[in-house]
């Protein structure tokens, strides 16, 4: 794609989050939106507010020095998912944007996962113009270019207007091969060459999980990227010293040929690279495992969520016990490190069932073990609609400040269970 010479509009692209919960993250999305507006001819400054330790005077001095007509704002996080100490994460980001508005004029449009969730009533608790549901490197550009004609939002997927509403329906981008490879390599010298840097080969899932909110990130069909794409865009990455790869995929191993030949590819190109991902615990044969951790995998989060035949059923799980066992025990064999996650008190949970899944994830082989107590409650899921069902929400609830699922009659008694027995389980963590 050829760029224009000419400097249409100054750009700001602040990543609002600031949370570690689980690892540093280095904003991927905004980063491949940052290099897609720039492809365009703007003038484009990124500031992620993860690097800073305050966040109002970054803002501010960039604001003032760079004076841009429109700043994006991604938003990442919500909340925390934890139901005994919730911690509700939009106050911070409000602060961020009515800042902005104190300082500039700009049209603020909001954008990233924790937005496409909840859109319209993120858009509205944080006073911004307006936002982008779903994959802003396409739309996010073309809405500048409405905004500098004035030619009106109306269809443009996926965009909320404050005040006016959804001006045309979502789309996703069908063919990944059109992010710019720059995405992140143009903007990442800020970053510690340690961190785990994220790679993202495919967006989409399938598997729709009766609690999960990925289908209104990223839609529940597969996209896959090139592997010559990927490979240079490692290299390029693996040329300005970063070493440590994250591979962010909801499900590494699906499709697993797919996951293979990436594999494959890091051994041929000696990249010399560790890295991490998500490994879906069903359909694992010992051939994927043995090449991830030629490959350099050292370490996979393996989300099975429940030990309990029955409750994996609830949760339209497409494995069982059995084989989440058998994946962890060849997980151990070629020594690549395992998260475990087991969340309980969701719907059918009973004392039996959580005992069941405690037992269970106690007999395999994990080096951590990161236990949840109720499911965070998210808009258009299976479990929503059990929640409505059952009156734990109502009708007019949009989900934005936390709700959880529990099951009542348990909920003392698996908070006192569970605390024992992370007691006598140091890699045990809540």
């Amino acid at each position: 794609m050829e760029v224009k010479k000419k400097e249409n509009m100054r750009v700001l692209l602040i990543s609002a989050n600031t949370e570690k919960i689980n690892i540093l993250p280095v904003p991927l999305g905004l980063n491949y939106v940052a290099a897609a507006t720039q492809n365009k001819g703007h003038n484009v400054k990124v500031l992620d507010l993860m690097v800073h330790s305050d966040s109002r005077q970054p803002v501010s001095d960039i604001i003032k020095s760079f004076h841009p007509d429109v700043i994006g704002i991604s938003v990442r996080n919500i909340d925390d998912q934890n139901m005994n100490d919730p911690r509700f994460m939009l106050d911070e980001v409000r602060e961020i944007v009515l800042h902005c508005r104190s300082l500039s004029d700009a049209t603020i449009v909001l954008g990233g996962a924790g937005y496409s969730i909840f859109p319209d009533a993120v858009l509205t608790y944080l006073e911004a113009d307006m936002g982008i549901q779903g994959e802003g490197e396409s739309v996010f550009p073309e809405l500048l270019q409405r905004l500098e004609k004035r030619s009106g939002l109306m269809g443009l997927p996926g965009v909320y207007v404050k005040g006016i509403g959804l001006q045309g329906q979502r789309s996703f981008i069908h063919d990944l091969n059109d992010l710019d490879v720059s995405g992140v390599q143009s903007f990442s010298s800020i970053y510690d060459r340690n961190l785990w840097m994220p790679f993202q080969t495919r967006r989409g899932c399938p598997l729709n999980c009766s609690y999960c909110s990925t289908a209104a990130i990223e839609g529940r069909t597969i996209r896959k990227r090139s592997l010559q794409i990927l490979i240079e865009e490692m290299k390029a990455l693996v040329k300005q010293g970063f070493r440590r790869f994250f591979f962010v995929d909801n499900t590494f191993n699906l499709p697993s040929s797919y996951a293979e030949e990436i594999c494959r590819l890091i051994i041929r190109q000696d990249l010399n690279i560790v890295w991490r991902c998500i490994l879906y615990p069903g359909k694992v044969d010992e051939d994927l495992i043995k090449l991830m951790a030629e490959a350099g995998c050292k370490e996979v989060s393996l989300g099975f969520e429940s030990g309990c035949k029955r409750i994996l059923k609830n949760m339209n799980k497409k494995f069982n016990p059995e084989e989440i066992s058998k994946t962890s025990q060849m997980l151990a064999k070629y020594n690549i490190q395992q998260t475990g996650f087991l969340m309980l008190g969701g719907p059918g949970e009973t004392k039996e069932s959580a005992l069941e899944s405690l037992w269970f994830a106690d007999s395999l082989p994990l080096n951590t073990l990161k236990i949840s107590q109720g499911i965070r409650i998210y808009p258009y899921t299976t479990l929503a609609k059990i929640a409505l069902s059952e009156g734990i929400i109502a009708s007019d609830d949009n989900l934005l400040k936390p709700a959880f699922y529990m099951v009542r009659e348990i909920e003392d008694w698996l908070k006192e269970t569970v605390k024992v027995w992370m007691a006598k389980r140091q890699h045990w963590t809540a």
